[in-house]
């Protein structure tokens, strides 16, 4: 006997789970676990969750410095005339960011890349914000330049190809130092590792 076709909210209900699924973290049983602790809270999560993702990918775009993102032009870091411009830590994503700035030790500004170069991938400097990255260092002048970039092989070589690059301005390169394991990742380490790697940092 055939399975009676699903109510259209029971699709919409299913639709809702394979999207979450799809986010990092979230495999079929917990996207089901979620959606369904949402639908339990409609008014007091789920509707205010819903209009704050409208609100966002409706309104969030790239810093036009940083590369942060924000749902203004300058993100609230490099609007903060409090924050130093001597100093731009580089980034792999907005993960990294994040995880640094968790920390509260650096207080100057950022460039995100948006990722790190492969040759596998077909990812070169001008798929990435190292073209930006250069032209920010010498408008700005700019006293220091933080590699803070995964200590993986794309993320080394994509440090050393920065270095080079940034060469002729006279900024100083460095990158972080003791407390990032070789193969780690920001995102996933503590912010008192962070902290003292940062302030640990040499010069490439």
């Amino acid at each position: 006997m055939p399975t009676p076709p699903a109510s259209d909210a029971s699709r919409d209900i299913e639709t809702l789970i394979d999207l979450m699924s799809r986010l990092p973290g979230l495999g079929p049983r917990s996207a089901r676990r979620a959606v369904l602790a949402l639908l339990k809270k409609r008014s007091g999560l789920m509707a205010p969750l819903a209009q704050a993702m409208a609100t966002i990918a409706l309104n969030a775009k790239d810093c036009r410095v940083c590369g942060n993102i924000s749902t203004d032009d300058l993100c609230p870091i490099c609007a903060d005339e409090t924050r130093g411009g001597a100093e731009i830590c580089v980034v792999e994503d907005l993960a990294d960011l994040w995880a640094m700035e968790r920390g509260g030790v650096f207080r100057g500004r950022y460039h995100v890349l948006g990722g790190t170069l492969s040759a596998l991938d077909a990812i070169g400097p001008e798929e990435l914000r190292i073209p930006a990255l250069v032209e920010r260092v010498t408008a700005e002048q700019v006293s220091e330049v933080i590699l803070a970039l995964n200590a993986t092989v794309d993320g080394q070589t994509t440090a050393h190809y920065i270095a080079d690059a940034l060469a002729a301005t006279g900024a100083q390169i460095s990158t972080l130092a003791q407390g990032v394991p070789i193969g780690g990742e920001l995102e996933y380490l503590d912010d008192g590792t962070i902290g003292a790697a940062l302030r640990a940092r040499r010069r490439l």
